[in-house]
């Protein structure tokens, strides 16, 4: 369980650091992506690209 969840936590950390890359290559612009501006703050809930993230990195897993 443990394990489970360090890897989950790098994974998190990798892709936040990846994150102004992935937004110079289009994502997080994608349809579907929601952008709102709440108490002054602008929020960000990324549900295509996470979609489209999921599927490239099972399709890395069923590679290897």
């Amino acid at each position: 369980m443990i394990r489970w969840m360090i890897v989950i936590f790098l994974t998190l950390v990798f892709i936040s650091a990846l994150t102004p890359w992935l937004n110079k290559l289009g994502f997080g612009k994608l349809p579907g992506d929601l952008r709102f501006k709440l108490f002054g703050k602008e929020r960000y809930i990324p549900l295509t690209t996470t979609i489209l993230l999921s599927l490239v990195a099972s399709i890395v897993s069923q590679l290897i």
